[in-house]
């Protein structure tokens, strides 16, 4: 088994590397110093120099103007991202506008992607449903009426819904009872946002429709686009938690490494060595999981079980995962970790939100093992 990465997937680390280098993490609005929401809107100065790079495009085909990549690039370049703390929409556009591609009609894609992958049109999805636990296509039904399809429900904490042009919304048709994407607009008519805050401290959305009215070709209704766009998201999100916590860690080592006590680094004391050392398989665990579940989304390879099993092992680790090496961290840095002047706090807020994004290890677990009894391993 050849686990290198292709030179075009190195070269979209490379090109991340460079746009993320100038994102200082000490710079990130923190929820510990700012009352509410930290900002209205998100980092638009460094989607811009994103979209310049071509990695808003990262996945799109040629014929869109993209460089026509694979899901396991996407998740590089995420796992840059969140070593920065960068404060934009990157998976959810980029899974959103993949799904249109991927399932969408002609004319949706024309219409959406060439823009979606310059920048000019930003996209997220509603993908906690009503809870944060239930299939979030449960929480909004869909209807065919005259030409077009009626939405009604809700979703809950949708990210970037308030500066996104478009939300892709899962849906439960009432005539077939399959799942569909809609691709609902801001401001849409009978679309109405509350406002809700992540641990982060950034805006989130409550989305409300009320007879939501969708022109048909806005609307996926293809067999398995929702379980694919779901899968992706899960998987970009362990890519987030991954990239995070490798950050965490090295500040944890280069912290223990110059901290001294009774004369000696504290990195040095067996206590300290082990505890760094748990937190370094957790990392090496969520990385291996991590790309079996991207390259089974990419490559659409059998398996004994369905992709969604190795989606849910890579969150499995990547939940418990990215909480004990921020757990740990705070631990080692003593009360240095909770300093608002040092970023380390900053990285625990954005820990939790993707713990909570995620959902319970236990839950994952239960979903494993209804898949291993519906596909008994021979």
């Amino acid at each position: 088994m050849d686990f290198t990465f292709t030179e075009e997937q190195q070269a979209a680390v490379e090109a991340a590397k460079a746009v993320f280098a100038g994102v200082a993490p000490d710079g990130v609005p923190s929820p510990a110093l700012t009352a509410g929401a930290v900002a209205d809107d998100f980092d638009r100065a460094l989607w811009s120099r994103l979209a310049d790079a071509d990695l808003l495009s990262l996945l799109l085909d040629d014929r869109h103007g993209g460089a026509g990549l694979d899901a396991v690039a996407l998740c590089l370049v995420l796992r840059e991202s969140a070593k920065v703390l960068a404060r934009v929409p990157l998976l959810e556009s980029t899974a959103a506008a993949v799904a249109v591609q991927t399932y969408g009609g002609e004319e949706l894609k024309t219409d959406l992607l060439v823009r979606a992958g310059r920048g000019e049109l930003v996209l997220t999805v509603a993908a906690n449903g009503r809870t944060g636990h239930d299939g979030a296509e449960l929480a909004v039904t869909a209807r065919q009426e005259d030409g077009a399809w009626v939405l009604d429900g809700l979703q809950t904490a949708v990210p970037w819904a308030r500066n996104a042009d478009f939300v892709l919304v899962p849906a439960l048709s009432t005539g077939t009872g399959r799942s569909v994407l809609a691709l609902v607009p801001r401001d849409h008519q009978g679309a109405t946002l509350a406002e809700q805050i992540s641990t982060t401290g950034e805006l989130l959305g409550e989305l409300h429709l009320d007879s939501v009215r969708i022109p048909a070709r806005d609307v996926i209704d293809a067999d398995g686009a929702w379980e694919w766009l779901r899968n992706l998201l899960a998987t970009g999100t362990c890519a987030l938690a991954l990239g995070l916590g490798e950050r965490v860690l090295g500040m944890t080592s280069e912290y223990t490494g110059k901290r001294e006590q009774f004369g000696h680094p504290v990195a040095t004391f067996q206590a300290v060595a082990v505890q760094a050392a748990d937190r370094y398989i957790d990392l090496r665990a969520m990385e291996a999981t991590l790309w079996q579940a991207a390259w089974r989304i990419s490559t659409g390879a059998g398996g004994a079980l369905p992709a969604s099993g190795d989606v849910a092992v890579a969150k499995v680790w990547a939940s418990e995962g990215v909480r004990r090496v921020v757990q740990t961290a705070q631990h080692l840095h003593g009360g240095f970790g909770a300093d608002t002047d040092y970023s380390l706090h900053r990285y625990h807020a954005w820990a939790k939100h993707l713990e909570l994004s995620l959902g319970p290890a236990a839950a994952h677990e239960e979903a494993l093992g209804d898949l291993l009894a519906a596909h008994p391993l021979g």
